[in-house]
C-alpha cells in the first residue's frame, strides 16, 4: 500500500482544507514538508520553467513523470501532480495515469484544454468538447490500480465559455468518476465566491492566493494549491542575482547559519551515518 496516497484519502475524508504549496523540485518539496504542510503540489508551470520553457504545452509526459517521481521519492507527504491534458485521447490518458501512479504520485489532474495547452491564467485558452473530455475522465479513473490514487478533473471552460458551461462540465466530470473537481482561472474575489456558491455541492480544488488561508477555510474547498510559493521563490532568486551583479556581495554565505540549515534539510547527517555503517 502506498502510504502517502492512503494519507491523502484520510485527509480528504476529514473536515480540514488541505493546503499544498506549489513546488517544482525536490528541495522545495523538502522545505514544504519540513514546514509542516500535509501535501505538496507539483506545478506544471514551474516544472516547465525549471527546464527553461514557458507553460505552453512544450513538456512531454515523460519529462513531467520524471519530475513527479523525483519529488515523490524525496518526501513522505502526498504529492499532487499536474498531468496537463493527459497527453492525448482516452488511451493516452490511461497510460499517463499508469505512469504517474508508478512514479509515486498521490493525485493528478487532467484538464479539458485543447492540446497544446497553456497555463490556466494565460489568455488564448481553448477547450475540447465536454463529450470528448468525459471519456478521458472515465479512462483516468479506470486506469488506476491503486484505488487510493486521487483523480482530479480540471476544466478551463470558465475563461472560454463562462460559468454555465463550467458548471455543466464540472457535474459531468464528477459523474464520470472524478474524485475532485478543479475549475481553473479563478482570478477575482467574485470568481471565488461564484465558484463556492455554484459548485459547493461538489468536492472542489482551488488554485490561487486571493485570500489568506484562514479566510479560504471558510469556503467549501477540499484542497487549495497555493501559487504564492512559486512566485516568491522566483522573486527571491531574481533579487539575489540582481544584487550580486550590482553590489558584488550577498548577505547570506557559507559562513551563515543558512548553510547549516541547508545541510540539515538535505539530510547530510543521515547519509553520513549510513555511509559509516558500511565503511567501519
Amino acid at each position: 500500500m502506498n502510504e502517502q496516497r492512503a494519507r491523502l484519502r484520510d485527509l480528504l475524508a476529514g473536515p480540514e482544507m488541505i493546503v499544498a504549496p506549489f513546488v517544482y523540485d525536490c528541495l522545495q518539496a523538502k522545505l514544504a514538508a519540513a514546514a509542516g504542510f500535509d501535501a505538496v503540489y507539483m506545478t506544471g508551470f514551474g516544472t516547465a520553467a525549471a527546464r527553461g520553457y514557458p507553460d505552453l504545452g512544450l513538456l512531454t509526459m515523460t519529462e513531467m513523470v520524471a519530475n513527479a517521481r523525483a519529488i515523490s521519492q524525496s518526501v513522505n507527504v502526498p504529492v499532487i501532480c499536474d498531468a496537463d491534458t493527459g497527453y492525448g485521447n482516452p488511451l493516452n490518458v490511461w497510460r499517463t495515469v499508469r505512469e504517474y501512479e508508478d512514479a509515486g504520485a498521490s493525485a493528478l489532474h487532467i484538464e479539458d484544454q485543447v492540446f497544446p495547452k497553456r497555463c490556466g491564467f494565460l489568455a488564448g485558452k481553448q477547450v475540447i468538447a465536454m463529450e470528448d473530455m468525459v471519456p478521458k475522465v472515465r479512462a483516468a479513473c479506470d486506469a488506476r490500480r491503486d484505488r487510493n490514487l486521487v483523480v482530479i478533473a480540471r476544466t478551463d471552460a470558465l475563461a472560454v465559455n463562462g460559468w454555465d458551461d463550467a458548471i455543466r462540465r464540472a457535474h459531468a466530470y464528477r459523474e464520470a468518476g472524478a474524485d475532485l473537481i478543479f475549475v481553473d482561472g479563478i482570478k477575482t474575489l467574485d470568481d471565488l465566491k461564484q465558484y463556492a456558491e455554484k459548485l459547493g455541492d461538489l468536492p472542489l480544488i482551488y488554485n490561487g492566493d486571493l485570500l489568506p488561508i484562514d479566510d479560504l477555510k471558510k469556503y467549501p474547498f477540499k484542497i487549495t494549491i497555493h501559487i504564492g510559493t512559486m512566485l516568491t521563490i522566483y522573486d527571491a532568486i531574481r533579487s539575489a542575482m540582481t544584487d550580486l551583479k550590482r553590489t558584488g556581495k550577498l548577505g547570506v554565505g557559507t559562513s551563515s547559519q543558512v548553510f547549516e540549515a541547508f545541510v540539515e534539510t538535505m539530510g547530510v547527517a543521515d547519509y553520513q551515518s549510513l555511509e559509516k555503517k558500511y565503511t567501519d
